[in-house]
């Protein structure tokens, strides 16, 4: 299917369903079902460009139906474990290749993989099963999965939003160099951790210069 029928789709979609197609067919995808949710959700927002739908609530239903998909399969992954996914997974549409894919990612990245893996197809739909079977805790999962999340939905909903006609040419763009986006955004994090730190030490130091300062003037009275 080419992008010209698929937009039709959607299309349809959306004129038959309205917003629930964006709540339910992201909540599908992530339980590993097939739906395409990126090209959705820009088309959308391309939508919303043209005062068809309401970005607001775009955002909200895409972000409760990735939420709620990552956390459906994170519990499955806890209660069943691997064995059963690698046993019952092509019921599911787990083809081994990805689930392998998956697995190698989790060991090169850790927890990371879970906020950077929306980024990546064909990973994206199993962090959270694997997430389950590492034994994850849900707080720290949930930090990373709930955030990336956000980040996900705002970024390709706000290509359709902000580029109006355009936004078919930004979409293939952002696709092609996601590996780019992804280390100029740690880049940018680095960078604001390390301020942080060192704004937090410089005040710490000046602190105890004050402290150290007042004390021997205390000293000397």
């Amino acid at each position: 299917m080419n992008l010209l029928e698929l937009l039709e789709k959607i299309q349809q979609l959306f004129g038959s369903y309205g917003y629930s197609v964006m709540f339910f067919g992201l909540l599908l995808e992530f339980i590993a079902l097939p739906f395409p949710g990126e090209t959705t959700m820009a088309y959308a927002g391309y939508l919303s460009y043209r005062g068809q739908l309401d970005f607001g609530t775009l955002v909200i239903l895409a972000f409760l139906g990735t939420t709620i998909g990552m956390t459906i399969t994170y519990f499955i992954g806890a209660r069943t474990g691997l064995p059963f996914i690698m046993r019952y997974g092509k019921w599911f549409f787990f083809k081994p290749d990805k689930l392998d894919k998956t697995q190698k990612w989790f060991a090169k990245y850790g927890n990371g993989l879970i906020f950077i893996g929306y980024f990546i197809p064909g990973v994206r739909h199993f962090t959270g099963y694997f997430s389950g079977i590492a034994a994850i805790p849900f707080r720290k999962f949930a930090l990373y999965a709930y955030s990336g999340a956000l980040f996900w939905v705002v970024l390709f909903l706000g290509i359709g939003k902000l580029f109006g006609p355009g936004w078919s040419a930004i979409f293939q763009l952002a696709h092609q160099y996601t590996a780019v986006i992804l280390a100029v955004i740690g880049v940018v994090l680095i960078i604001a951790v390390i301020y942080r730190y060192r704004r937090s030490l410089s005040r710490s130091n000046t602190r105890k210069a004050v402290t150290v300062r007042q004390r021997q003037k205390q000293n000397a009275d």
